[in-house]
């Protein structure tokens, strides 16, 4: 998949809503989707160690982007034979490989994340009170 301002095949560019790539986009940039990869870069977790990482996520939530990252294979679910069965998920190589970028744009978020406050105050200072 090409990001590229021109036209181009649109099986391969992102900017074409037609791009195949676009719904892997969505499963890896949602709000829940980017989270659950930059935990798991850490190295396997159980479900409810995922669950507690990742602040505010719900069950659901979290089975369904599970479900959506391992069927695009980005993350595999472990199941070891005990019982009760310990079932753990980790990155596949795809996803160490996706994750990576992904990671960095958290740290860079982090970084920066006074400067853009500073910039929302400064933008909402200057509004004009709608009449």
């Amino acid at each position: 998949m090409k990001v590229s301002p021109t036209p181009a095949d649109p099986s391969t560019d992102a900017f074409n809503n037609d791009c195949p790539g676009r719904q892997v986009f969505d499963h890896v940039t949602s709000r829940w989707g980017i989270l659950v990869l930059a935990a798991l870069r850490e190295g396997p977790l159980r479900f409810y160690q995922l669950r507690d990482r990742i602040g505010g996520i719900s069950e659901k939530m979290l089975s369904q982007n599970l479900r959506v990252l391992a069927r695009d294979g980005l993350i595999e679910r472990m199941v070891e034979p005990d019982i009760p069965p310990k079932v753990s998920y980790r990155l596949t190589p795809l996803g160490q490989e996706g994750s990576a970028p992904l990671r960095a744009l958290l740290d860079w978020i982090a970084l920066r994340a006074p400067d853009i406050l500073d910039a929302q105050s400064r933008h909402d200072a200057n509004l004009s009170p709608l009449s």
